[in-house]
């Protein structure tokens, strides 16, 4: 439990949430329409046939019921989003609505938690220390994976002997694809167990019709655009370096295109569409190249690029190499055998293809390095731990000497790399997160009080007063579509990638040369406001704004 306390975390305790207005009174259940999933009709019926085909649930006004004392879990899953901690909160005081003696059980360190029976009831003094903060170290997080038979009896024991009658589980789309099996098992066994699943993830890559963002992207986003938006006014003071700024976001570039859109940087590079446009790494350096020769030629030598996590993942060529180089060398004795990592170079170089090797040939040799020798106990290329921001610092300073070399080039390139990740995961949740994640607590809470299982918590039009949101439960298996994982076709929850046709990327691209010209068009959007005006402190990202058409 947290002893020592900032002024601002102090201040941010005695917040209360805002919530839709429906939420506020006694609620009764609207059904819509039979649902499908979003692709792979026929396979994901038949792999979830009681889970499958579930109406949407919206909220209207209702009487007042007495509902029976009951016991719920939850699990923190994945890597930290900022509102987590409200998730909790929210359903925490939801089920204390609806019946006093209700009782809330954390399952620790994640998944694992519940295999391994490891938990600690939640009470109102522990809740209350963490009301609107950050983290998720009120029960801790795991990546622990429920995919197994075994793992599901074992939350079924322990379940059991607590009385448990329903999971909340708090993750991303593989977590949450987790809870739609977990749900599935359980009903086919008739286990009186229910399984609800809650959005999380940073990236933002979880998102559909159904669900309008997930929660702590909007927080993460606002923090590291402060970042980039105090280095953009540190470097037009000091006027002479370009910041090469890599973003989390591995799967989509939905951060890297939010935080263009709020700080306006020179560059910045979307994966999906280097992927589109089948651009090579060279393609890339080269329209790099080309802002900073043209900034230089007005006497401009710095500039901000921005880069997602994963961009190495989308380049054609380099996605073709990092499989070639994956089959080549998952156990390989002989490449392990080799001493020296020139040795490993050279036998690379001669085991490739003619294309990939010329690829591979033209790499710094750190990345060389990185992409053969550092590798996961799969023997895959740890795609996460490539520094790419210093790859392109490095090709594009070879590429500027060349021209300087023929006259082209005459200005200076210095430069100055970032990787902004951990700063965003636990940052206090802004306004919108914490209102959202509460009501997304409170939404759970209303399922499992009503005998739901194998959906997921939703709130909608986001971009209104949270008194007009809509509280929503979407079946899991509406979310869900069958991809190859490790060889294998398996069911999981679609991710959602940056829509070249989509009005964000559109108003992005439409502004790109403007902000990537001589003049200064930066944005510096400050710190997350959490007290003041409404349309400072409740703003929500720049993505829903202009997604819903007020932007």
């Amino acid at each position: 439990m947290e002893t020592h306390k900032s002024p601002l975390q102090i201040a941010r305790s005695g917040y209360q949430p805002k919530i839709p207005l429906i939420l506020k009174g006694n609620v009764a259940l609207k059904y819509g329409e039979p649902t499908e999933s979003v692709a792979d009709q026929k396979e994901i019926k038949s792999l979830f046939p009681k889970t499958y085909g579930l109406p949407v649930i919206t909220f209207e006004e209702g009487v007042e019921v007495q509902y029976p004392e009951i016991s719920v879990g939850v699990i923190l899953s994945g890597g930290q989003a900022p509102g987590g901690h409200n998730v909790i909160a929210g359903l925490f005081d939801g089920l204390k609505k609806l019946n006093p003696k209700n009782k809330l059980y954390g399952f620790l360190d994640g998944p694992s938690g519940l295999v391994d029976h490891k938990y600690v009831e939640l009470t109102s003094e522990i809740i209350d220390e963490y009301r609107n903060t950050g983290g998720f170290d009120i029960i801790g997080s795991g990546r622990t994976k429920l995919e197994q038979e075994w793992q599901f009896e074992q939350g079924a024991e322990i379940c059991t002997k607590l009385k448990i009658k329903a999971i909340v589980i708090i993750g991303g789309d593989d977590s949450n694809t987790n809870a739609c099996v977990l749900a599935e098992y359980y009903a086919q066994k008739n286990y009186p167990i229910q399984v609800i699943g809650c959005p999380k993830t940073i990236d933002g890559d979880l998102k559909n019709e159904m669900i309008e963002t997930s929660f702590g992207f909007d927080t993460a986003c606002k923090v590291y655009s402060e970042l980039i938006g105090n280095i953009q006014r540190d470097a037009s003071s000091a006027k002479k370096y370009w910041h090469f700024i890599r973003l989390m976001g591995r799967s989509a570039s939905h951060i890297t295109l939010e935080c263009a859109l709020q700080s306006q940087p020179n560059i910045t590079l979307i994966s999906e569409e280097v992927e589109g446009k089948n651009l090579s790494l060279n393609d890339i350096v080269e329209y790099i190249v080309k802002i900073i020769v043209n900034r230089a030629n007005y006497g401009v030598n710095f500039g901000t690029v921005l880069i997602p996590e994963g961009l190495i993942e989308f380049i054609p060529g380099m996605k073709k190499l990092i499989q070639e180089l994956n089959d080549l060398l998952a156990n390989n004795d002989d490449f392990v055998a080799l001493n020296t990592d020139d040795e490993k170079r050279q036998y690379i170089k001669g085991m490739l293809s003619h294309e990939t090797s010329q690829l591979y040939r033209s790499l710094p040799k750190g990345i060389a390095r990185q992409l053969a020798m550092d590798r996961d106990p799969h023997g895959n290329v740890q795609v996460s731990l490539i520094e790419t921001e210093k790859l392109l610092i490095e090709m594009v300073a070879k590429r500027l000497a060349q021209l300087k070399a023929e006259g082209v080039y005459k200005g200076v390139f210095s430069a100055i790399s970032h990787f902004f990740g951990y700063e965003g995961r636990c940052a206090i949740p802004s306004n919108l997160d914490a209102n959202y994640t509460y009501t997304l607590g409170m939404v759970a809470s209303l399922l499992i009080a009503e005998g739901k299982t194998g959906y997921m918590a939703s709130v909608k039009n986001l971009t209104a007063a949270p008194e007009e949101w809509i509280a929503c439960g979407v079946p899991l298996t509406m979310l869900m579509n069958m991809e190859k994982r490790n060889k294998k076709m398996k069911p999981v929850i679609q991710k959602a990638l940056v829509k070249l046709d989509g009005a964000p990327f559109q108003y992005f691209e439409s502004h790109r040369e403007e902000w990537a010209d001589e003049k200064v068009s930066y944005i510096y959007p400050g710190p997350i406001q959490y007290f003041g005006p409404t349309e400072v402190c409740d703003m929500p990202t720049k993505t829903l704004l202009i997604e819903h058409g007020k932007f």
